[in-house]
């Protein structure tokens, strides 16, 4: 799922709050300059200006893409930006007094000076935080890009996106149609696949965005962008080859400062991502306050019972194919992964692309005896309530995971995909999501699992996360009520 911004809305709300900040600390320091030094905040009418700048300054950062690609630009570009934006949030603001006729209530001089102030103060904060942000990371962004094209045009590209500080991915490689150049370095960049292995590379390897730049006189590689959009890849074509595309879903952007038409199963616009990122870090916070009091319940029984670590960690496989560390509440035992082996021909899901059991003698506290008999124990009850899930709110804060999304695979899984199976890594792994919905312990057959997750990517809206959440709450009860 392609999102429009390119570092992404919801990476940027340091950027936010140091505005608001900035905006607050300007407001204070003009009240101060015209009326000298008392509390702006202990006046009502300025106490209440105060809160209705921030509004004014959110819904103007969002609406009018202040902070799109705020990491790639230029310190002239960043002035221009913050120029036009402190205008129009004065002009707004000024509007808004006029509508409820208190514009007598306010000092001109000091809506004009908090202008002012607020202009050379957020523009010194963004310059000087971007410098820290790049010690602090490189400038990365944390991306993985591909790039298809040749060595011919090696030395421009490479040019183009050193200029750019190469986007700020965090790993670039070349895809040449040589083959005894994999495993050399091209222009500083390794190259590690041919357009005959690309397919192959994008399902082994953490892949975000794939560039397609081939030279004007190489076939356009139609194939190859169609098997990388089915995966669920992000594509970007140079505009000079962008002609040939018919059909897919297209979003002009620019990649390393290449202009590119970008292809993806689907588009996420700004407002989207920070909506979705929003609703995960609000859903995150209250889901690690309830992680927190279940692990006052849970812990002295999972460790009577089958004495060890409380939470289970395990590297599960991220957006795109990155690695990330998932954590549970544990509900098995500690051998559970080496007697996994073991149990495969009791998996319901025969091609071994998922594994669930019936009855898993894993889990904490489940036995059968010499007749017959099961038994359960705290393990059983965490897993059917799904509090084994609760720990995966920290995911969910960090960034690794979304509330909702798709069911985050391991690794074993992951290398026995088919192309069309890489597609569930479009998007963010969640904790719940169309599977989990639509009763994922009937649902056997994982291309219907591939499909769920297809289905969820092609028509996502904050509508239909909000949808799922409210299923997943309605099936949790169902159980406690069926007991």
């Amino acid at each position: 799922m392609y999102e429009r911004s390119a570092e992404g809305w919801a990476k940027h709300l340091d950027f936010i709050l140091l505005d608001m900040i900035c905006l607050e600390i300007s407001l204070a320091l003009a009240y101060i300059l015209r009326h000298g030094f008392y509390n702006p905040f202990t006046a009502d009418s300025y106490r209440n200006l105060s809160i209705v700048v921030l509004f004014l300054d959110f819904a103007l950062l969002l609406f009018l893409d202040t902070l799109k690609n705020v990491l790639k630009r230029g310190a002239q570009i960043e002035a221009a930006k913050t120029v036009r934006h402190t205008v129009l949030l004065t002009l707004v603001l000024i509007a808004y007094l006029f509508a409820i006729h208190d514009e007598h209530d306010y000092s001109r001089v000091t809506i004009f000076s908090m202008g002012l102030i607020y202009c050379i103060l957020t523009l010194i904060v963004r310059v000087l935080w971007k410098k820290v942000l790049r010690q602090r990371t490189g400038a990365k962004s944390g991306n993985s890009l591909l790039i298809l094209s040749s060595e011919k045009r090696a030395p421009e590209i490479r040019g183009q996106l050193k200029k750019y500080n190469y986007g700020h991915y965090e790993k670039v490689a070349w895809v040449f149609h040589d083959g005894y150049k994999v495993g050399m370095t091209v222009e500083g960049i390794p190259v590690v696949a041919t357009y005959d292995t690309v397919e192959d590379y994008v399902k082994r390897n953490w892949v975000d965005e794939v560039l397609i730049a081939v030279p004007a006189y190489d076939p356009f590689p139609r194939d190859i962008i169609d098997q990388l959009t089915a995966m669920g890849m992000t594509v970007h074509v140079n505009l000079d080859k962008s002609a040939d595309l018919i059909g897919l879903k297209q979003v002009v952007g620019n990649v390393g400062g290449l202009m590119v038409i970008t292809m993806s199963l689907n588009t996420m616009s700004i407002r989207a991502q920070l909506e979705k990122r929003l609703l995960d870090i609000l859903g995150g916070i209250a889901g690690c306050i309830l992680t927190g009091i279940l692990y006052l319940l849970l812990a002295p029984r999972i460790k009577k019972e089958s004495p060890g670590p409380v939470f289970f960690t395990q590297t599960r496989i991220g957006k795109n194919g990155k690695p990330f560390k998932l954590y549970k509440f544990r509900s098995m035992y500690l051998d559970a992964e080496e007697r996994k082996k073991e149990l495969m021909s009791q998996n319901r899901i025969g091609n071994g692309l998922m594994f669930k059991m019936e009855f898993d003698p894993r889990v904490i506290g489940n036995k059968i005896d010499e007749n017959g008999n099961r038994t359960t124990g705290i393990g059983e009850f965490i897993r059917k309530y799904s509090l084994d899930e609760f720990p995966q709110f920290y995911n969910v804060l960090k960034g690794d995971m979304s509330l909702v999304g798709t069911r985050p695979p391991t690794q074993e899984e992951v290398r026995l995909y088919e192309a069309r199976h890489r597609m569930r890594l479009a998007t963010k792994p969640g904790i719940t999501g169309m599977w989990q919905v639509n009763g994922r312990s009937n649902v056997l057959d994982f291309e219907e699992v591939v499909r769920l997750d297809a289905s969820y990517i092609n028509e996502w809206s904050i509508w239909l996360d909000l949808k799922i959440l409210l299923k997943t709450v309605l099936v949790v009860f169902k159980k406690e009520g069926s007991m």
